[in-house]
């Protein structure tokens, strides 16, 4: 960014300014990595099911995920893109986690499978991180969104602390 680290953010208000750390300002694999590690030890609600050692993730893979936190990870990256793209839906989320089939034939786009998105976010909804909104899909409630902000402000302090 230029100048400052942070973002301004202006409210109705133009003399009311903050600055705040947010996901917007820190690299997506920091924050999606902190994120999945932070799941992982302290959400009891999100834990990957039985199937997830043998299944893939869609018809345009050829194997299941590799690593054993990838539904970690998964959970990170939808909490991180509901937070610029929600409400979503598992539709749109499908197309967006989909990729290209190839093969012998001409490479086609095709859709993720939907487990791997649907539970995912069933489990985040559990441990209260994301909520339902009618007709819109799913958004992040505001637990979800102090999280994001909490870990994204950490990890702008420890890349300040690494940069001087």
């Amino acid at each position: 960014m230029m100048g400052s680290d942070l973002v301004e953010y202006r409210f109705r208000n133009p003399e009311r300014k903050f600055l705040l750390p947010t996901p917007y300002d820190v690299q997506a694999h920091a924050l999606i990595d902190r994120l999945a590690r932070f799941l992982k030890d302290n959400v009891g609600e999100i834990a990957p099911p039985e199937w997830t050692a043998t299944a893939k993730t869609g018809s345009h893979r050829q194997n299941p995920p590799i690593g054993s936190d990838w539904w970690y990870k998964r959970c990170a990256s939808l909490l991180r893109k509901l937070y610029f793209h929600g409400p979503i839906g598992v539709p749109r989320l499908r197309v967006e986690y989909g990729g290209r089939k190839k093969g012998r034939r001409i490479e086609h786009a095709r859709k993720s499978g939907g487990s791997a998105l649907r539970e995912p976010l069933q489990q985040l909804e559990k441990a209260g991180f994301i909520v339902k909104e009618a007709k819109k899909g799913r958004a992040l409630s505001k637990e979800g969104v102090g999280l994001l902000n909490k870990l994204s402000g950490e990890i702008l302090k420890e890349t300040r602390k690494a940069a001087q």
